[in-house]
C-alpha cells in the first residue's frame, strides 16, 4: 500500500514512516505542512494519506482542510486524521464519504489496533478513536433523539461509528449476528431514519452521532 504522510513534528513524522516501512507500507512521500501535503498527493496518487490536522501555515486547522481538498480531487483515497486532543467538528463531511479514519496520535503506539484501522480506512470502510466516540456519548443532553437509545443499542452505535460491521460488532459484544440486526433496527427506529433509496441510514445514523458533539 502506497501511503502520503502529513506531519510537521519531524520526529513523530520519521518515525511513524518507519513503523509503516517495517509493516510493509510504501511511504511515497512525506508533507511538513498542508499545501506540501497537497502537492504530494497530486504528485504521486498515492492509496491513503495519515494527516495531522493542525498542519503549518496556521497550526490550526490546515491539516484537515487539505484532507477536504484531497478528497474532493480523489474520491477514492483513504484518509486518516491524526489528532493530539479530541476535536470531532471537523470530521462529520468526512466520514460520510467513508474511507475515512479520526485517531488520537496515542492510539499509533498501539501499533496492531493502529495498522488495522489503516487497512480498514484503505479497503473503503472508516476507524474512529473510541475516545472521540466516548468523548460524544457522553455530550448528549436527554432532549437528544439519542437519549431514547438503551445502553446496548448505544453501544452497537458507537461499534458502528468505528466502522465496525454487523459481524465485527457481534464479534466485539459476543452477540449473535442476527441480535446485532435486531439493535441496529432498533436505532435506526429510534432516530426517526426511514427506509430510502437515496440515503444509507447507517451513515446518517453515525453522522446525527457526530453532530451531537
Amino acid at each position: 500500500m502506497r501511503v502520503v504522510i502529513g506531519e510537521d513534528s519531524a520526529l513523530f513524522r520519521e518515525g511513524l514512516a518507519r513503523l509503516l516501512a517495517d509493516a510493509g507500507y510504501e511511504v511515497v512521500a512525506k508533507a511538513h505542512n498542508a499545501p506540501e501535503l497537497v502537492s504530494a498527493v497530486m504528485a504521486t496518487r498515492p492509496d491513503l494519506a495519515v494527516i495531522d490536522i493542525r498542519m503549518p501555515p496556521d497550526l490550526t486547522d490546515d491539516g484537515v482542510r487539505a484532507a477536504r481538498r484531497i478528497r474532493d480531487a480523489h474520491p477514492e483515497l483513504g484518509i486518516v486524521l491524526l489528532s493530539q486532543h479530541v476535536e470531532t467538528r471537523h470530521s462529520v463531511d468526512l466520514v460520510s464519504r467513508g474511507r475515512f479514519g479520526y485517531l488520537l496520535k496515542d492510539r499509533v503506539f498501539d501499533v496492531d489496533d493502529f495498522l488495522d484501522a489503516l487497512r480498514r480506512v484503505a479497503a473503503g470502510g472508516s476507524a474512529l478513536d473510541p475516545e472521540v466516540v466516548s468523548r460524544l456519548i457522553g455530550a448528549h443532553r436527554a432532549a437528544d433523539p439519542l437519549a431514547s437509545l438503551t445502553a446496548r443499542e448505544r453501544e452497537v452505535l458507537a461499534l458502528m461509528a468505528e466502522g465496525r460491521t454487523n459481524v465485527g460488532i457481534a464479534r466485539r459484544l459476543w452477540l449473535t449476528h442476527r441480535t446485532v440486526e435486531t439493535h441496529v433496527s432498533s436505532i435506526l427506529t429510534k432516530l426517526g431514519l426511514a427506509n430510502s433509496a437515496e440515503d444509507h441510514r447507517r451513515v446518517l445514523a453515525v453522522l446525527l452521532y457526530l453532530n451531537r458533539a
